[in-house]
């Protein structure tokens, strides 16, 4: 079989014996799911019978574990699923039946009397070994004559939830796979939903000689809903909530025949659903009716359906009432008198706490309005009704005039009000008001809200009173962190979309005052929000012009801001730190671009952020450090390359690169590691850029990044001289080996960690390709290799130096063919001084040529097994049958010591 290893063919018989083995129990019941994959996996690109076939062991082992019942019942589960699975094409189907097996397998009753059904796997076992089976007519007409229907419609009211879910699939699977070609009506139209299920299979219509078979199961299923969708008992609201499961999910994907079917059927049941209280069952009602209106074709059922849904909208219920609303403007339909009618239920709570007349004039809602103040004197009630209806307020505001009943600038002083009422901010007194004031929740979603409506129309006119709003809750001691951080989010959002001419000279005054009360609170997480407010202030001067001069007329300016983020660089807690060095990092962006003469003040700040990098004792700060350093490379860079003016500010970060790559990549931390390489990454983007053949470094393997892997949220672009200028490579090199680069690669292609020795490796070998290159075209490639091979580096004689030298002393350059062998003896020659006549610089390290050391590092090899994870070694099928082997020997020594056991943990 050319889709197995050989190994696994081998193995495989007795990995059978061990499972079909009564007496044995597996320590990890999930290596028979991982087992099941990697059938299913098999079966996708053969046969079943092939499978069967080819391993014949699969159905000896299916045989023996039916026939007995004293097996694990996680290991008949297993079985009836694999049964499935190798049944799902005909010929694996034809030699399962052949074989008396199948019929067995599935037959309720014979695991009902061996006392096994009550198991809840053994039944999901069945379920689902019937699905994979069913996807051929054979399957299908087998499932009919076996009168499978009637088990699976009582296990939609399972008493396991699983159980109950899966029958529900698996119900939907044979109405939706097997059903006929959709009908083609008289205009000539094609009735087609365009929905596709992911649970079901490819449809398969039924042929002619099961479209009887077909049909009785529709009808078998049709009189089973319209008998059961309405409960008896309220212990019976589980079972309907699975039946509407069902209808919905059917509907949603059913063509005409199917579709009009169900609808003509469960009408009657449908309209005593929605007209009886059964709270319960508001929202998968309303799912099953949006599903059919959905698919609605103007016919006599698609009025009916519109019907349902008007009532649904018009239930005397409010809370439920609200959830209906919100679930009809949730999906997105653009019916626009059930719109405008959903849109005036959700805005009526607002409505009446506010005390904003937001419905209009002559308003269906009205009718509600006494049933859903009283529902507002209830705690519970009121504040679920309220944040729904806040959730949804951003939509409405954004709706067309003919749905929407006020202005939208109405919208955002209802919102305001709510605020003011929440934080005691009133003098009226009302049975409702009590149940928000003080409420948190609220309050979020109400913060939420405004965020999102300040892009609203009419919303300019309302920013004096936003601001107002948002500057009393800054500045009430009584507010929750997370109100606060909400609060310090809708400053934000609304000073960028708002006319800055609305700011007052007051308004700037007391944000000041708020801001240095904050940052100095004593919760950190008010501290955390105030100090991160404060970056995102400084952001906003980053973007277009007409935002940042608006930014400038509200937010504080830059002189006030740094001095309170240096403060907030010594809080005790390491996330304030952290953000501080952002915040700070935005701070001085502006003035980096603009190139700035150096500061006494960016000297110590400097000063102080390598003392965060060498002796912080969280990681968080220690991150923020090297990003801060990248921000502030990218900005210098990216208008002039770094000045060696010692009064100029990049002349100061030029001389810290050294430090920061040093500590950074002798961190504890993987992430400040990884941070620590992406500043490499940049400093050779900017050395190597005008190198020919050069390619940025990230574009070279750009499909090898690790899933975890720090990735920055900015996309840094550095600009080279306008000239086109070939540098010298060895001053290059040499450049880089004094600003600390190619210790930090080294370093990192040793890193324990995976993500660091994959980037440091992946940036060598950039490295390698353009600053050391075999073969230089029409320069002389003896002399130029001769004087590259003289740039050298060292290699400290402990940790990472060691390391490399190992592998050095190990493994010698492998060149490939073409290469001149004046180059070769060039590079030789180098190498033998290096070793016999540099030798030791002092005690502590040993200096090595850099194109030697990049040249012998195997770097394409070790490339090829960073980008492996451990995956392809430990969760192969190999891996997989050999655990379960091992893991079955060691259970039959009855002398293993407590603690000794051998637990399966393949993949």
């Amino acid at each position: 079989m050319s889709t197995m290893d050989r190994e696994c063919v081998s193995l495989l018989p007795r990995v059978c014996e061990v499972l079909a083995d009564s007496g044995r129990s597996l320590h990890d019941d999930t290596s028979l799911e991982k087992l099941l994959d990697w059938f299913t996996e098999l079966t996708k690109t053969d046969d079943g019978g092939s499978l069967l076939e080819s391993c014949p062991c699969l159905l000896e082992f299916i045989s023996t574990v039916v026939y007995n019942t004293a097996s694990d019942p996680g290991v008949l589960s297993f079985t009836l699923k694999l049964t499935g699975l190798m049944a799902a094409r005909e010929n694996g189907f034809k030699i399962l039946q052949e074989s008396s097996v199948l019929d067995l397998v599935f037959n309720m009753q014979h695991w009902q009397e061996a006392g096994l059904w009550d198991d809840p796997c053994m039944r999901i076992g069945w379920i689902q070994g019937l699905q994979s089976m069913l996807q051929h007519p054979k399957a299908f007409s087998l499932f009919v004559q076996s009168d499978f229907i009637q088990p699976l419609l009582r296990l939609q009211s399972d008493t396991s939830l699983f159980v109950a879910s899966a029958a529900n699939q698996m119900l939907a699977h044979v109405l939706l796979h097997f059903q006929p070609p959709a009908s083609t009506r008289s205009d000539g139209i094609d009735r087609k939903d365009g929905n596709d299920m992911q649970t079901c299979a490819p449809i398969t219509a039924v042929t002619m000689e099961t479209s009887g078979e077909y049909t009785a199961v529709v009808m078998a299923l049709s009189e089973y809903l319209k008998e059961s969708l309405v409960p008896e008992v309220n212990t019976q609201h589980h079972q309907s909530v699975q039946l509407l499961k069902l209808l919905a999910l059917l509907l949603a994907q059913a063509r005409p025949p199917l579709r009009d079917t169900l609808l003509r059927t469960v009408a009657d049941s449908l309209e005593v659903l929605v007209t009886t209280a059964y709270a319960q069952l508001t929202l998968p009602l309303m799912d099953v009716i949006l599903a059919a209106h959905s698919s609605s074709g103007g016919d006599k059922q698609d009025k009916h359906v519109s019907c349902l849904l008007s009532s649904m909208l018009n239930i005397n219920r409010p809370v439920d009432l609200i959830k209906a609303a919100a679930v009809f403007l949730r999906r997105g339909h653009h019916d626009t008198v059930h719109t405008a009618q959903a849109v005036r239920i959700l805005l009526l709570p607002l409505d009446v706490i506010s005390g904003q007349s937001l419905l209009g004039t002559n308003s269906a809602a009205e009718k509600h309005r006494f049933s859903t103040t009283e529902q507002l004197k209830s705690k519970t009630s009121c504040i679920s009704m309220i944040c729904v209806c806040l959730t949804n307020t951003p939509h409405i505001s954004l709706m067309p005039a003919d749905v929407l009943p006020c202005p939208p600038g109405l919208i955002v002083t209802a919102v305001l009000t709510l605020l003011t009422i929440c934080s005691g901010h009133t003098s009226l007194s009302s049975e409702v008001f009590r149940n928000v004031i003080g409420s948190g929740k609220v309050q979020k979603c109400a913060l939420e809200a405004l965020t999102a409506l300040s892009c609203c129309p009419g919303a300019k006119e309302k920013a004096n009173e936003v601001f107002t709003v948002l500057l009393q809750y800054l500045a009430n001691p009584d507010s929750d962190p997370t109100v606060l951080h909400k609060s310090y989010q809708a400053l934000i959002k609304w000073s960028v979309c708002t006319n800055p001419s609305c700011i007052t000279d007051q308004l700037r005054r007391d944000l000041i005052e708020v801001v240095k009360k904050r940052v100095c609170d004593m919760r950190w997480e008010v501290r955390d929000s105030t100090v991160e407010f404060l970056g995102k202030v400084a952001g906003v001067r980053k973007q277009p012009e007409e935002v940042a001069d608006r930014s400038e007329d509200l937010m504080i300016s830059t002189s006030c801001t740094t001095p309170l983020l240096k403060e907030a660089l010594q809080d005790p807690e390491s996330y304030v730190r952290a953000s501080a060095i952002s915040a700070l990092a935005q701070t001085l962006t502006h003035s980096w671009r603009q190139g700035a003469a150096l500061t006494q003040e960016q000297t110590e700040t400097v000063k102080q952020l390598l003392e965060t990098l060498s002796k912080d004792t969280e990681g968080f700060a220690r991150r923020a450090v090297i990003q801060y350093f990248i921000a502030w490379f990218s900005s210098s860079s990216s208008h002039s390359p770094p000045s060696s003016s010692s009064t100029s500010s990049s002349s100061l970060l030029m001389n810290s690169v050294r430090s920061v790559l040093s500590l950074g990549s002798a961190d504890l931390d993987w992430e400040v590691k990884v941070h620590t390489l992406e500043l490499a990454r940049l400093l050779l983007d900017e050395a190597l850029s005008g190198q020919r053949g050069y390619r940025k470094s990230l574009d070279t393997h750009p499909a090898l990044l690790h899933p975890y892997a720090v990735v920055s949220d900015q996309a840094y672009t550095l600009h080279t001289h306008s000239e086109a200028v070939e540098t010298d490579l060895a001053a290059v090199l040499n450049t880089l080996v004094e600003l600390g680069v190619i210790s930090a690669l080294l370093s990192g292609l040793v890193d324990c960690d995976r993500p660091v020795a994959l980037k440091a490796c992946q940036l060598l070998i950039t490295l390698r390709d353009t600053a050391c290159p075999l073969s230089l075209g029409a320069l002389d490639a003896t002399a130029a290799i001769a004087t590259l091979a003289r740039v050298s580096c060292e290699l400290p004689s402990w940790g990472w130096g060691q390391e490399i030298k190992k592998i050095l002393e190990m493994k010698r350059s492998d060149w490939p063919n073409g290469v001149s062998v004046a180059a070769q003896r060039s590079f030789s020659s180098v190498d033998d001084d290096d070793t016999e006549e540099v030798g030791t610089k002092g005690a502590h390290s040993v200096c090595v040529s850099v194109c030697k050391v990049l040249r012998s590092l195997g770097l394409d090899e070790r490339l090829h097994v960073l980008t492996q994870s451990s995956d392809h070694i430990h969760n192969s099928p190999l891996s997989l049958l050999q655990d379960l082997l091992t893991a079955s020997a060691a259970c039959a020594h009855t002398d293993t010591q407590p603690g000794q056991e051998v637990i399966v943990d393949c993949y």
